[in-house]
């Protein structure tokens, strides 16, 4: 476990990929098949399509609070939602329940996400205030939900190394960034996660990817900008960004050589938001790192 201070911030050309402010931007994802990008505002139950070709934006209503996407198929999607996993058909946007999650639990929502390599999708739960422990990180893996990591307040981060071994997880309420070796083949833990990285200074650790060479690129909640953790958790490259509460990257384009970054304007009052002037806003930058494909989520056994 490394905690050192963070390296000069760098440089980075950015394009302003969506204007509209979202209060609680989450869950970038993209699917390269479609060359299409999504988003979630999760308090205002909204989904954002983005095409990157011609810069088109569809928002969708939802009936439920949802914070994470992956890609099933050609046809369909897997979301996290306070109601627990709904598949959602593209062409229509029918949800459809897939499995209920913490129904017995009203005081919790869906968080933060990511899909491993075998398939397996990894998510989250928090309390809808943030309470201490109320949280837990699940797998969902060969058509059942399986609980991994409780108690931990607000898990972010979620993501894994390029060839699957590895598994990482935040809590942001406390700063700290650990690591969980895994079993490539169904992306469940081999042991218990141990700690790689507590975050010292402004700001908290929020949303995860890791890119070809296997570094965390991981949102810096509140800190404006993009830190780089190495696998051996050595903070190694700071990328500031447009919106003070950034919340979660993803690499997107045919070359995923570009990053989309969500932001939020929650809790913040009028004088913060007019000294943030991009709060809420969604970027594409350029950080001269190249991320790959995310993985579709099975939702059976093989």
């Amino acid at each position: 476990m490394t905690t050192i201070s963070a390296p000069a911030p760098e440089t980075a050309s950015l394009t302003l990929i969506c204007a509209e402010r979202c209060h609680l931007g989450e869950g970038p994802a993209y699917d390269a098949a479609r060359d299409t990008a999504w988003w979630f505002d999760i308090v205002e139950k909204r989904l954002y399509e983005a095409r990157l070709a011609t810069g088109d934006i569809a928002v969708h209503t939802l009936p439920v609070m949802a914070s994470a996407l992956a890609v099933v198929d050609a046809e369909r999607q897997l979301l996290a939602t306070e109601a627990g996993l709904m598949l959602r058909d593209v062409a229509s946007g029918r949800l459809e329940t897939l499995a209920a999650v913490e129904a017995d639990k009203p005081g919790t929502r869906s968080n933060d996400a990511r899909v491993h390599p075998s398939g397996t999708f990894w998510f989250s739960t928090m309390g809808r205030k943030a309470e201490t422990g109320a949280g837990t990180v699940y797998a969902f893996h060969a058509g059942a939900v399986i609980p991994l990591f409780p108690a931990v307040t607000i898990p972010n981060a979620i993501c894994f190394s390029p060839d699957g071994a590895i598994g990482y997880f935040a809590d942001t309420a406390i700063g700290e960034l650990y690591r969980v070796r895994l079993d490539p083949g169904s992306g469940l833990p081999l042991e218990a996660p141990t700690l790689l990285h507590r975050h010292a200074g402004e700001g908290g650790l929020d949303g995860a990817v890791t890119d070809a060479e296997g570094l965390i690129w991981c949102a810096i909640w509140g800190g404006g900008r993009l830190n780089a953790y190495s696998p051996a958790g050595d903070l190694v490259r700071s990328v500031p960004t447009p919106a003070h509460q950034t919340s979660c990257p993803v690499f997107v384009g045919p070359g995923f050589d570009r990053v989309l970054v969500t932001s939020a304007w929650q809790d913040m009052n009028e004088v913060a938001r007019a000294g943030d002037p991009e709060h809420g806003r969604t970027f594409l930058l350029d950080i001269g790192a190249k991320g790959r494909a995310e993985p579709h989520v099975r939702l059976g056994a093989r």
